[in-house]
């Protein structure tokens, strides 16, 4: 009786085989009772939030106060994502419409050709529908045969920029009534063959998707829907990355049916014409009739998304002079890809607004007009932790401001704002002295944002010039004013350019000035002043011109001209110098920069061309910096349940070389997860308490199925990120190490 009693009281049997030593290498997870297994994780999850939750040791007054300005600051870490979002959104978008209103001129000259070749190939003759339909060609003129090839030159070493650029070609196409298929390069390789490239253009022009494409599809297609009246238009995105001898078969398929389907193409081409003779065989290229078009550079684009981002106040954000010489030396290092520079611009801004806890206040900038004053009584004052941090700032206490309240750093952001405006202007105007000379935007604008350049101090400008004289000083007394003009850097060349220019295209610069300066009266007004006194002069020499007509008065009145013209000149250089003296201040020179400027340049570096691996390794070993917890950053080194079983198992992984035995290594892991039940044992014995005795004795340790599940998923963990290689067939119980060392 007592032994039937003791077989019905007893637990069922467990799961077959679970031990330690029948540990197989990311084998089957075992099955647990589905009614114990729950209850065990119910009761776990319980006792470890209790666990959790429970303190050691009463906490300190000063413990209290650091963890409510935490949880105050918490909320500005989430506006700070949230103006991270927002700001490059903004960035963003004005990037593209950058982008596409460069190409706008270009897109417009590719459709007038795209008519004017849909033109001619329907002066040919329009075929009937069985005719259009019918498998076998129609005896024509060769010229008929011909196939309308645009070739667009871009001048880009890498195709991911011209994604965007034929994206938005064929938007545009399309937006015009053109029937368009945008084909990649990859659907003219070996292994799709030529049903490849017309498997992908049945289906964005027909929306079908056939295993045995056949083009007579296509050509029904257009006769059938009332698409005649439109061209067909194949945009290929990169020419040399096609595979020749598919592309070259796809060509003579659409010159067979050129008379059938008005179809053209147009090609991008990232180098010269002649990589168009050095794909495609003679044969073939005696069925195109091309023409060249020209898109702008990736130096150009880079200017105008360089002015439209940065020198601009489009969102707010700005990067210091260290890191926009790495990105200007990025940029050229990867053979002027504007997709890597854009990338490098993301990261800096995500890392600024990662670690500067006023950047938020950048969604001011963003939302503000110029004429308005900043006003912080509408979106919130900060608290004082990160108010005691604007006033901690370098930038600050550089320019010893003695008044620490909300005011100052209100009126210092909004004469940030207004500085940064100033010295925008300045800069779009040298950069219109030099634009002829091929001096790009990005290599001025690195020399602009020089803190330490001495033509950047205010306190060496002269205070105005009212008294100019018609003759500058030379270049010595000019380069006692400003030292860094010794150097020969570009801001001198513009200088230097002004004292040399003719009347005419003096006459075209000013007015350029006259644009840009129109947020800044004083220099306005000077503006104006000589361009009515270019006018003046002109309109004066026209007189002198129609009245004397004898060769020694139109010498002398040509004489009289050069004279007011190199006047005009000089006041126009000596103009520059006040204007870059005055106005030119270096962001970096600006107290409270901090809030919008990123300068860690080794922060970037390390992001851009750093060691993946090194970072990942420091992220789990330091993880506790990251999550934030309580509970395991105060043990130093030691290792607790709690920890992430990744990082749990790469801490382990650093005590063993180069093959990690994976019996020694679980071991090792169900040892550091069991050390907590068994601490809690020792507090149950010592326990004067009831109540505790019974909360901790609930505590149930992880069964050995999901240690071992646990273990399996950590070590997969290891290797996607490339610190571990799986065990291979020759030695199936040993894992290797990838990456050592930090």
């Amino acid at each position: 009786m007592s032994l039937s009693a003791a077989a019905t009281d007893s637990p069922p049997p467990p799961a077959p085989d679970i031990t330690e030593n029948n540990l197989q290498p990311f084998f089957v997870l075992h099955q647990v009772s589905p009614q114990k297994s729950n209850k065990k994780s119910t009761r776990t999850a319980k006792t470890r939030r209790r666990i959790d939750l429970t303190p050691s040791l009463p906490k300190s007054v000063e413990n209290l106060e650091v963890e409510k300005a935490e949880e105050g600051d918490h909320g500005y870490v989430n506006k700070r994502m949230e103006t991270f979002e927002r700001v490059w959104s903004k960035i963003e978008l004005t990037i593209k419409d950058v982008l596409r209103n460069l190409n706008i001129s270009g897109f417009n000259e590719i459709h007038r050709w795209v008519r004017e070749s849909f033109n001619t190939i329907k002066s040919f003759g329009t075929p009937s529908f069985p005719e259009a339909t019918q498998s076998f060609p129609i005896v024509k003129d060769a010229t008929s045969k011909q196939v309308f090839t645009g070739l667009v030159l871009t001048k880009n070493m890498e195709f991911v920029d011209d994604l965007l650029t034929f994206e938005e070609l064929g938007l545009h196409l399309k937006s015009q009534g053109c029937h368009v298929a945008n084909l990649s390069s990859l659907d003219f390789s070996v292994k799709n063959g030529i049903g490849g490239c017309l498997r992908s253009l049945l289906r964005q022009l027909v929306m079908v998707t056939l295993d045995a494409p056949d083009i007579s599809i296509l050509a029904t297609w257009y006769r059938e829907q009332g698409n005649c009246n439109n061209p067909v238009v194949i945009i290929i995105d990169d020419l040399e990355r096609c595979c020749g001898p598919v592309l070259s078969d796809f060509i003579l398929t659409l010159s067979e049916w050129a008379f059938k389907i008005p179809v053209i193409l147009i090609m991008g081409v990232a180098t010269t014409l002649d990589a168009l003779r050095n794909t495609l065989p003679s044969n073939v290229l005696h069925h195109l009739r091309p023409c060249k078009f020209i898109l702008g550079t990736p130096f150009e684009r880079m200017d105008a998304i360089v002015e439209a981002v940065l020198v601009k106040q489009c969102s707010g954000f700005r990067i210091g002079h260290k890191v926009a010489v790495f990105m200007r030396n990025f940029f050229v290092s990867q053979d002027g890809t504007i997709t890597s520079f854009i990338k490098a611009l993301k990261i800096a801004c995500a890392q600024h607004f990662s670690a500067e806890p006023l950047s938020f206040m950048l969604l001011w900038f963003l939302i503000e007009e110029d004429s308005q004053v900043l006003e912080g009584e509408n979106y919130g004052l900060p608290s004082e932790a990160l108010l005691k941090h604007a006033f901690d700032l370098p930038s600050y206490r550089r320019n010893k401001v003695t008044e620490l309240n909300w005011d100052t750093l209100v009126h210092g952001l909004s004469e940030l704002k207004n500085l940064q405006n100033q010295w925008s202007t300045v800069l779009l105007c040298i950069h219109e002295a030099v634009k002829s000379d091929k001096i790009h935007l990005l290599d001025l604008y690195c020399e602009a944002l020089d803190p330490e350049s001495g033509i950047l101090r205010v306190s060496n400008a002269p205070k105005g010039i009212q008294k100019d004289s018609t003759i500058s000083p030379g270049n010595k007394d000019m380069h006692k004013k400003y030292p860094s003009l010794q150097k020969g850097g570009f801001i001198w060349q513009a200088i230097c350019k002004l004292r040399d220019l003719p009347a005419m295209q003096l006459c075209t610069l000013l007015k350029g000035w006259e644009k840009h300066t129109a947020g800044i009266p004083e220099i306005h007004d000077k503006v104006k002043e000589l361009l009515s006194m270019l006018k003046f002069e002109d309109s004066k020499s026209l007189k002198g011109d129609l009245i004397d007509m004898s060769k020694r008065s139109a010498s002398r009145s040509h004489l009289n001209l050069g004279k007011d013209s190199k006047a005009a000149s000089e006041k126009a250089a000596r103009l520059a110098e006040f204007m870059v003296g005055n106005y030119m201040q270096a962001l970096e020179c600006i107290a409270f920069h901090e809030v919008v400027c990123f300068k860690d340049v080794d922060k970037l570096q390390a992001a851009l061309i750093g060691d993946p691996r090194r970072r990942i390794q420091v992220d789990l070993l330091e993880f506790h910096n990251i999550v934030q917890c309580s509970c395991c950053g105060r043990h130093g080194n030691t290792l607790l349940p709690s920890m992430h079983d990744s990082s749990i198992m790469h801490a382990l992984a650093q005590e063993h070389g180069d093959l990690i035995n994976l019996h020694d290594w679980y071991q090792s892991f169900k040892t550091v997860l069991l050390s907590s039940s068994n601490k809690w044992k020792n507090r149950v014995k010592h326990s004067p308490s009831p109540k505790k005795r019974k909360v901790t004795t609930e505590h149930a340790k992880p069964s050995e199925a999901a240690i071992q599940a646990r273990f399996c998923k950590a070590v997969t963990e290891l290797q996607i990120s490339g610190l571990v290689r799986m065990p291979s067939k020759r030695r199936p119980d040993y894992v290797q190490r990838v990456a050592f060392g930090l």
